[in-house]
């Protein structure tokens, strides 16, 4: 049983620092760390790569030490998300100092959920209530004639350039190179123009068929791997989260897969609401994960096609 330090800050112009000292005893007797720089708090902790990488890499008993509860969750849908996969897991979450520090935030135990659904109602409050705050800033600011924001890294020009490349086959990194900026600028650009339609990781993954005809309808039985139905947990499609309820858990060692009985439509839908789990930042588990249920996926559409 280890303990395993998570920190979190939300911009490039914020440290970890006051987190660091909070958790200073932990670190500095060995306690392995994992951070998510620069992410928002509006990002569900489970689709986080630090917080993955954690949940990837922690055992049965383990502790997460987080210097306070804003730092892991700060919505009432994130910890509902959260909660049931650290308890699966067997894990538990202990904030390291303050009113919470005697408390396993990972309880299963109807007093520690309503403690901590009412503390999440809480900090959401208080990011809502910042988001305002910085809403109302900005349209004072803008109604003054101020120019907001930092300068682009890349001229329109230049960002149309990146577009035509991209479209005719050039590579993210090979394209930040040429440009002299980073590769996340470069994606910022894509998506602006809606050019990037998948990552590119998924290129190289089985990309099953849509199901046509009568076999479209007919229920099959596929394991959806765990770490694509923790993911799926915090979606939005309530058809699939039904499914999930509903399904059957079956226990493979550390890990586990769900037994899903339903129309290769709605297995189609799962892979493409997991497809962040193939993208670029996600851990080789979820990538091998993504591709499995691909490819139980193409060969249960196969069975069904007429001739096979």
């Amino acid at each position: 049983m280890a303990d395993r330090v998570y920190l979190r800050h939300s911009t490039d112009k914020q440290t970890d620092a006051r987190q660091r000292h909070a958790l200073a005893a932990l670190i500095a007797s060995g306690a392995p760390v994992y951070d998510d720089p620069a992410t928002s708090s509006r990002q569900l902790s489970l689709d986080r790569v630090g917080f993955t990488k954690l949940l990837h890499e922690a055992a049965v008993g383990d502790t997460i030490r987080i210097a306070d509860a804003a730092r892991l969750f700060r919505s009432v849908a994130d910890i509902l998300a959260l909660r049931p996969v650290l308890i699966r897991r067997g894990l538990h979450l202990r904030v390291e100092s303050g009113l919470l520090s005697g408390i396993d935030l990972a309880a299963d135990d109807p007093g520690t959920k309503m403690m901590v659904n009412v503390l999440a109602s809480v900090l959401e409050f208080q990011r809502d209530m910042i988001s305002e705050n910085t809403r109302q800033g900005v349209a004072a600011a803008e109604a003054s004639g101020k120019t907001l924001g930092r300068p682009t890294a890349l001229a329109p020009d230049k960002a149309a350039e990146v577009v035509t490349a991209y479209s005719e086959g050039a590579a993210v990194k090979a394209l930040a190179r040429e440009h002299h900026v980073a590769p996340k600028t470069i994606r910022r650009v894509l998506d602006a123009a809606h050019a990037r339609r998948l990552p590119d990781q998924l290129d190289a993954l089985p990309v099953p068929e849509e199901p046509s005809g009568p076999a479209a309808d007919t229920p099959v039985t596929l394991d959806l791997p765990g770490l694509l139905a923790d993911h799926l947990r915090a979606a939005d499609d309530d058809t699939i989260r039904q499914a999930l309820i509903w399904g059957r858990i079956i226990r493979r060692g550390k890990g586990y897969s769900i037994r899903l009985t339903m129309p290769l439509e709605l297995h189609h839908a799962a892979l493409q609401q997991s497809a962040a789990l193939a993208a670029e930042g996600a851990g080789p588990a979820e990538r091998k994960a993504h591709r499995v249920y691909a490819t139980r996926i193409t060969a249960a559409q196969q069975q069904k096609t007429p001739g096979n």
